[in-house]
């Protein structure tokens, strides 16, 4: 009998341990469970994404306001589409309001930083964010490459 129940105390033990992981894995990934529809998408186009992801987060002075649903490439223009869905419990963003492409860190994560406008309309779903108020990612290959071109001629 009292094999047992140090067999019963381990698997409880164990199970305890695996759903620990488990809750920590969902925290740490960013998945959100609780989907509510209060939110608003809003459409910015870049002309450079490089490392930006879908699920990325978007945020205002350090502040995370929602983040990036999806990702497309405009084939017209060649420009990438980025769709962010914005929580409106984070209140009203002018709708002249600008984004860019940042990164955590030296070499962390990218993600949408928006930068506030003076405008008195806020977004509203569907809204659009011209290249012309955009900044897109700055990599570090690009700017190497030009200066060895600019060095070797």
């Amino acid at each position: 009998m009292r094999i047992r129940m140090i067999e019963i105390t381990v698997g409880a033990f164990m199970l305890a341990g695996i759903l620990a992981l488990a809750f920590l894995a969902i925290r740490v990934s960013g998945v959100n469970l609780d989907r509510s529809d209060d939110v608003y998408r809003v459409t910015a186009v870049f002309d450079d994404v490089a490392g930006l992801r879908v699920r990325a987060k978007v945020s205002m002075s350090g502040v995370t306001l929602g983040r990036v649903s999806a990702i497309e490439i405009d084939t017209e223009f060649g420009e990438a589409l980025v769709t962010m869905e914005l929580n409106s419990s984070a209140g009203e963003i002018s709708n002249d309001a600008g984004a860019q492409i940042l990164t955590e860190g030296i070499l962390g994560a990218r993600y949408v930083g928006l930068v506030p406008g003076g405008s008195d309309e806020p977004f509203v779903d569907g809204d659009v964010i011209d290249s012309s108020n955009t900044q897109g990612a700055l990599v570090i290959e690009k700017l190497v490459g030009d200066l060895v071109t600019r060095l070797g001629a």
